[in-house]
């Protein structure tokens, strides 16, 4: 008898444990837009924290709904999908903008308001979770340092290119620090010298702080050259291939000795400074 519990005890502290480790889950997920067939057919798969995965498939294919049902913006037609461990099919609307808060996403389109300039765009996020405006001045200033468009702050993002629209998306879906970040297609309109800076963003996002991050995008080069996991769409279903590299030895953070050239390692420390956003 008490073997018996002991091994129920245990199944369901393993449970616990993994479910703890595991950012997003999908158990026989299907989605669908109206009475359209299909577009993702039992979709199961886990992928835990601190993960980083290329989303690779033809246009169509269900990349941006995949992205969508993560950030719980389109609902499953049936199946289950866990985030942080909750499932999330008949959360409220309160708990799903609650759950949002750890997360980001930056689609193709941009999604920037108008109406303000392109710090306050960027700053948006910090504000609505009442981060002082001497931080967030820090901060922004900081993020569109790095992004290479500081002296676009005042600027009405509708005057820049595409290119930097999207690096301003970019930035505004950063700056929040967030568990899970969900990017459809960030490299698109960039050369490939911005290209690459923002791959090397992410990369120490996810080193830094175990940010866990899914990229769509349909660059061979930039998956050749970062060889992260490619979770592939097609056929209305999906396959994972590659494994994560080796990571680095990890070095502890520190405030003392000289500035750091590294801009994440600074960002880092602006972070710090705000605590948890």
């Amino acid at each position: 008898m008490w073997a018996f519990l002991f091994d129920h005890l245990f199944f369901f502290y393993y449970i616990s444990i993994m479910e703890e480790k595991t950012a997003i889950s999908f158990a026989n997920v299907a989605a669908k837009y109206d009475s359209s067939p299909e577009i993702l057919t039992d979709v199961s798969f886990n992928i835990s924290n601190g993960g980083f995965y290329f989303l690779s498939g033809a246009s169509g294919a269900g990349k941006t709904t995949l992205l969508r049902l993560i950030y719980q913006l389109h609902k499953p037609s049936r199946g289950q999908i866990k985030l942080f461990g909750m499932v999330t099919n008949d959360m409220s609307r309160n708990e799903i903008n609650k759950l949002r808060q750890k997360m980001a996403i930056v689609f193709q389109e941009y999604s920037l308001l108008s109406h303000l300039t392109v710090f306050d765009n960027v700053a948006l996020p910090l504000r609505v979770r009442n981060i002082s405006e001497e931080k967030i001045k820090k901060l922004v200033s900081k993020v569109l340092e790095w992004v290479g468009l500081g002296k676009y702050a005042n600027s009405n993002p509708m005057e820049l290119s595409g290119g930097q629209q999207q690096r301003v998306s970019v930035a505004r879906a950063i700056i929040i620090q967030p568990s899970i970040l969900l990017a459809d297609e960030p490299t698109g309109n960039l050369d490939e010298e911005n290209a690459s800076r923002l791959m090397e963003l992410f990369i120490q996002m996810n080193k830094t702080f175990g940010t866990t991050i899914i990229l769509a995008t349909h660059s061979k080069k930039i998956m050749e050259t970062y060889k992260y996991p490619i979770i592939t769409v097609e056929n209305h279903r999906i396959s994972f291939s590659g494994t994560h590299p080796t990571p680095p030895p990890e070095q502890k953070r520190t405030s003392k000795g000289p500035k750091s050239q590294n801009y994440f390692t600074e960002l880092t420390k602006q972070f710090d400074d705000i605590g948890n956003i």
